[in-house]
């Protein structure tokens, strides 16, 4: 498959003065000499993209994505290196980039649509189609000073996509919208998708990356710091924000050894239990850790499937190595493609918060819970938190899609969730 976008050891610099007098000296003494300094933004990027391709972009703020996007676009020129594009793009950049406040909103149709190369006969056209997407209202006829930003990212997003671009950008933008709208707008993108249309996709999402995308890309400081699976990029995104510790040796971790008489144990055999999954990531500050869980359902341990319907038993064993307030339990239920099926902690579940938990101590935590889902595996990951002294979540031990548990549910029905649905029917003579 051919290669619609091609970047060629990618740099944009940025000049910095001292001084504004420095900027004046330069400009009308340009024979002292320079007066500033070069501030790298981006660096030495290099990746091709083929026709149909999904390509997320994932990094924190400052690392250089917006950046990237706006010289693949041409609205922000390369200082050095080569974007080599091929066919139509259509971007989604900034809030009501192009955009004029004073202007209606279907002036504003008018003149993005000639920014994206078409003329106003296909505009005129268009117009039907991109007001009915937007679903704006009496609105479409008022200056774009009074839109919102949920209003201003649906006008842009109708804009952009009326007619299929053969790249098509988005860089958080739907991010603000309302769910429905968000919806709709994927649905869009995946017709794109399908018809052969290269996306590059900027969220601070993680799940939406790996739930959509081919390939992920890492931005760190202005580098490509990965590139790759999305799961793995994505995984690794998370232990540069919150830090992956060394394990400890058994030494340090066995308190006291399983009894084998049932019992969870302070050693961490988690990766030794039926059920896990080698694909876990973990990730988290360690100062608690989850060594070992039990899953049952109708009496049996680690069922080799559960049926749909069925409540099952999530328990797992935290030992802690420092003090640790009001300790947060969590599980999280994932399809293998990244949906969220269901997630629940204690902090929502429990009345009474749990207080002070001491050092060396150990809590066995369990979820119960009926797994009304459809046939299928289900990827369950686990996680203790605690809030730091500024109110911020901490994440002590989070283990990720570490354990599969497969659903045979008997009942045939559409989607991934059973509403245990009802029908009644009545004729009328």
């Amino acid at each position: 498959m051919s290669n619609v976008l091609t970047l060629q050891n990618i740099g944009k610099s940025y000049k910095q003065y001292p001084s504004k007098f420095s900027r004046l000296i330069e400009w009308v003494m340009p024979f002292l000499g320079a007066r500033h300094k070069k501030k790298w933004v981006i660096r030495n990027i290099t990746f091709d993209v083929k026709q149909g391709e999904t390509i997320g972009i994932i990094g924190v703020n400052g690392a250089g994505k917006s950046t990237l996007l706006k010289m693949i676009t041409g609205t922000t020129q390369p200082s050095e290196g080569e974007v080599v594009c091929v066919g139509r793009i259509a971007a989604l950049l900034e809030l009501g980039m192009g955009f004029h406040p004073d202007f209606t909103g279907r002036q504003n149709v008018f003149m993005s649509g000639q920014l994206l190369g078409l003329n106003n006969e296909t505009i005129s056209e268009l117009m039907t189609e991109i007001l009915s997407f937007a679903d704006i209202g009496e609105y479409v006829d008022m200056p774009c000073r009074v839109y919102s930003s949920g209003m201003q990212v649906r006008l842009a997003f109708s804009i952009a996509t009326a007619v299929r671009p053969d790249i098509l950008i988005v860089d958080e933008a739907l991010s603000v919208g309302d769910v429905a709208f968000q919806a709709k707008c994927f649905r869009r993108i995946n017709d794109f998708k399908e018809q052969g249309t290269t996306i590059l996709f900027v969220t601070h999402a993680l799940d939406d990356i790996v739930k959509h995308c081919h390939r992920a890309i890492l931005l760190d400081s202005g580098s490509i710091a990965m590139s790759g699976e999305p799961r793995e990029v994505v995984n690794e995104f998370r232990d540069r924000l919150f830090g992956k510790s060394k394990k400890k040796t058994i030494g340090e971790l066995c308190v006291s050894s399983d009894s084998g008489n049932g019992e969870l144990s302070r050693t961490d055999i988690f990766h030794n239990q039926p059920l896990y999954q080698k694909i876990e990531h973990r990730w988290g500050v360690r100062t608690a850790e989850i060594t070992d869980y039990m899953i049952k359902s109708n009496g049996e341990t680690y069922p080799v499937s559960v049926a749909g319907g069925d409540t099952v038993e999530i328990k797992f064993r935290c030992v802690f190595y420092q003090n640790i307030k009001s300790p947060i339990f969590g599980i999280l239920l994932k399809t293998p493609d990244g949906i969220n099926l269901y997630g629940a902690s204690s902090r929502e579940l429990m009345e009474d918060q749990i207080g002070l938990i001491m050092a060396g101590a150990a809590v066995d935590f369990t979820f119960k819970l009926k797994l009304n889902f459809n046939t299928g595996p289900i990827l369950l990951s686990v996680g203790l938190t605690h809030c730091d002294e500024y109110g911020n979540d901490e994440p002590l031990d989070r283990r990720y899609d570490a354990i599969l548990i497969n659903v045979d549910n008997e009942k045939r029905f559409i989607g991934l969730v059973d509403a245990e649905t009802e029908c009644v029917i009545e004729v009328i003579e």
